[in-house]
């Protein structure tokens, strides 16, 4: 990850014990035909967090692909348990903001052949995204890494710094993606991010998904939470 611009609404917290236990309560979704009642956000595991799978590196901060973890190995979990698991362990869903390290993850699906991961991504569909000009429409403006808060480039258009979208040009309407497919099929609305691997002939590339879809996922290091972690064990190995 590298530094992004803060999605206002969603302002870092200071690192502290408050800020941490306030992030508990974020639910996974406003959608009421996914929605589980009583789950939230999952606080870190100090002695998880000391040993954390560390499987590559970029920048700095370590991943891990939950299909290389023996306890994560054929696990395929909803958007929020994804979530809940990296951050058990001083991480979070991957939050892709260069090209670079967007590469480094289709290549890491290419190589393992693996048809799906979850990002962090998340769409601004909830209580307190209404009435924000700066979001609309939703679709193209309305999206956020929620491991970091930071928002996401317009989805109609080439990031800065890149050479290509990474959104995919087609998915179940044949139209470009984020397209809210499932919101004509069963009402649900496609919030959660996913790379998906050549699911509609269109290669490896990011979908608009239902967040209580089923997948593999892969964590990356929350500079938040480490340091949260470190604040409050002292002595501990991170």
């Amino acid at each position: 990850m590298t530094g992004t611009v803060t999605f206002g609404l969603f302002a870092a917290l200071a690192l502290t014990v408050t800020s941490c236990l306030a992030a508990v309560s974020e639910v996974k979704t406003n959608n009421p035909v996914t929605q589980k009642p009583g789950r939230f956000l999952s606080l870190p595991v100090p002695q998880k967090c000391s040993q954390r799978p560390k499987e590559f590196n970029y920048k700095g901060r370590n991943y891990f692909f939950s299909g290389h973890t023996q306890q994560y190995k054929t696990s395929k979990v909803d958007w929020l348990e994804a979530r809940n698991i990296c951050r058990e362990y001083c991480m979070d869903l991957v939050s892709i903001e260069t090209q670079e390290e967007n590469n480094l993850i289709f290549r890491l699906i290419q190589q393992n052949d693996a048809p799906y991961i979850w990002t962090s991504g998340r769409l601004c569909d909830f209580k307190g995204c209404e009435n924000r000009s700066d979001l609309e429409p939703k679709s193209v403006n309305g999206w956020f890494w929620s491991a970091t808060r930071g928002k996401l480039p317009a989805t109609n258009q080439t990031p800065a710094g890149w050479t290509y979208s990474p959104w995919s040009k087609t998915g179940h309407k044949k139209t470009p993606q984020p397209d809210n497919a499932e919101s004509d099929i069963n009402g649900t609305q496609e919030s959660c991010l996913s790379v998906l691997n050549n699911v509609y002939g269109d290669g490896i590339a990011w979908h608009d998904i239902g967040c209580y879809h089923e997948k593999p996922f892969v964590c990356e290091d929350s500079d938040e939470l480490l340091n949260y972690v470190a604040a409050t064990n002292p002595g501990l190995q991170l």
